[in-house]
């Protein structure tokens, strides 16, 4: 593959995985508008990986947390903040892979891979997450996080299945909604898609587990490292603007990127 169609690939996927705009969508809508080949599931693998490495390092802290916290977990133990959010990752991540699992295996996922299904969620999730970040109040922290309040937010990213909703849209949007605080609510929602990462790739990983092209496996790990390094700039950027912006601009984004979609669909 040209090395200028792996570097859009992996910036695509680095920059809309943690903003709340859809990456899937926009690598659904990458072959759908620009003629391009699709990417295949190999470079699928690769661009995620490449991302749960950068949202990982960018966590780090919370992630070496909730991996002691797993082994006080797997003894039946939760006296500690990190077993207690070992659990609770652990809840918020059966809805999505339950719901993927039944799509998967149905057929439906293809179904759902159409620009008016994007344009319509685009759309309609940016309202939702503006009507959630301006009503929400602002009272709990992310060191509040409850087994409740996993339970909802896992729901809520099970819609995040459907293209255009935004994996990480969808549950910063059920965090504002529950009364966490703008950073804290976009914290929770990168720390829940580590698991969820991992268990869609390791999905995924099980249909490309015999592929032995070596020119594959060079531009998967190509797109890795490109979608690592738009990754990590997304995070520290959307983080660093939290601190004094909205959700705002990303609503106004989707919304505008919804009708354009529609538009052509319709048309």
């Amino acid at each position: 593959m040209a090395l200028t169609h792996l570097l859009i690939l992996a910036l695509i996927q680095g920059v809309t995985e943690f903003l709340p705009i859809s990456s899937s969508g926009h690598l659904i809508l990458l072959p759908n508008l620009t003629g391009l080949t699709d990417q295949g599931l190999v470079l699928d693998v690769a661009v995620h990986v490449g991302t749960l490495v950068a949202v990982i390092l960018y966590f780090w802290s919370d992630v070496k947390l909730v991996t002691f916290g797993l082994g006080r977990l797997a003894k039946g133990r939760v006296d500690t903040q990190g077993a207690f959010w070992a659990l609770c990752l652990i809840v918020a991540t059966i809805p999505v892979v339950a719901l993927g699992l039944v799509l998967k295996l149905s057929g439906l996922s293809d179904l759902l891979r159409s620009t008016a299904v994007i344009g319509w969620m685009m759309l309609v999730f940016g309202v939702v997450l503006y009507w959630a970040d301006q009503t929400g109040p602002t009272v709990k922290r992310a060191t509040n996080w409850s087994l409740r309040d996993a339970v909802i937010m896992g729901l809520w990213q099970a819609l995040a299945l459907v293209p255009g909703t935004s994996r990480s849209g969808i549950t910063i949007t059920a965090g504002r909604h529950l009364g966490y605080d703008r950073e804290s609510a976009a914290r929770l929602a990168m720390l829940m898609s580590i698991p969820t990462i991992l268990a869609s790739g390791a999905l995924l990983s099980v249909e490309v587990a015999r592929v032995t092209d070596m020119a594959i496996v060079k531009d998967a790990a190509i797109a890795a490292l490109f979608a690592f390094l738009a990754a990590l700039a997304a995070l520290k950027l959307m983080f660093k603007l939290l601190k004094s912006v909205s959700f705002t601009p990303y609503v106004i984004y989707r919304i505008v990127v919804g009708v354009v979609l529609l538009a052509i669909a319709y048309t």
